[in-house]
């Protein structure tokens, strides 16, 4: 099950590094890999797609997840690297971002979610919408 979020209005960019946090916060979600993909040079992301350079010594894939949290200000364990990013395909279709709940969520969880985006989205100005869906 996902939680599908779209923003409305500048500044998403900062909106999304943003939802990435809650993400990493919150053991119970993972999220997209093109969160930060596109932040990974091709040469660092032989695990996830790229292709590393000749003689290049290639950080093990936890190590560069962990490291890209890191330079946001957020600590991530091992054990939280290894099941950060969701092994689904990315269908977002009209939307930004998304959390996959590893179980389905109750109306608790969904409610402190919002109330988490609401807190974190607020300074930005940014707007959104959630939809929770299989």
């Amino acid at each position: 099950m996902r939680t599908y979020i779209k923003l409305f209005g500048p500044p998403t960019s900062k909106a999304l590094k943003e939802l990435e946090k809650i993400a990493v916060q919150m053991p119970e979600v993972c999220i997209m890999e093109t969160t930060f993909i596109k932040d990974l040079p091709s040469s660092l992301a032989h695990d996830i797609g790229g292709t590393p350079t000749e003689g290049l010594r290639v950080e093990p894939y936890y190590q560069r997840v962990g490291g890209y949290f890191k330079s946001r200000g957020v600590e991530i364990s091992v054990e939280r690297c290894n099941n950060i990013i969701s092994d689904s395909k990315h269908l977002l279709g009209d939307y930004d971002f998304f959390f996959e709940w590893f179980q389905e969520p109750n109306a608790e969880q969904v409610i402190d979610l919002i109330k988490k985006i609401d807190e974190a989205l607020t300074p930005t100005g940014c707007l959104y919408t959630l939809t929770t869906k299989k």
